[in-house]
């Protein structure tokens, strides 16, 4: 920017540009003075009061173990209307609480049984195996005991 700035007269701005390998656009928009973009809120957007509510619901005892959709159809089922179902999502995820909703089970992580033989006859295994016989679809079952 501050070779452009410090060209000769002889030299035009896109040519002092073209010369640094620098965009024109590039150039003039840092010399135009920044805008702050701000965006006023809808005025559809929930209150604090009824985020705080949405949240409430969704949490209760009654609909901790249901998907968000499951929760809205049912509360259209009795004539409540509390907000969208992305406004729902919404809702959660601003409160970190987006995640599989349901009661999950956990199978317990067994221990494997291991055994051990001290000595002879104390410990006895069997297997069975399918061995692929002389034709397509043809097996021997191999009993080991």
């Amino acid at each position: 920017m501050k070779l452009v700035d410090e060209r000769d007269d002889a030299l035009t701005v896109a040519e002092a540009c073209e010369s640094v390998e620098l965009p024109r656009a590039t150039y003039y928009r840092s010399k135009s003075p920044s805008e702050v973009i701000t965006r006023n809120r809808s005025p559809r957007r929930l209150t604090d009061i009824e985020r705080h509510h949405v949240l409430e619901t969704l949490n209760s005892e009654r609909f901790c173990d249901q998907s968000v959709r499951q929760v809205w159809a049912q509360l259209l089922d009795e004539s409540q209307y509390l907000c969208s179902v992305r406004t729902m999502y919404r809702v959660l995820e601003e409160n970190q609480a987006v995640r599989e909703r349901r009661n999950q089970l956990r199978h317990p992580e067994y221990q494997r049984p291991e055994l051990l033989a001290s000595g002879p006859n104390q410990l006895w295994s069997w297997d069975i195996t399918k061995l692929k016989g002389p034709h397509k679809w043809n097996y021997f079952h191999l009993y080991v005991r």
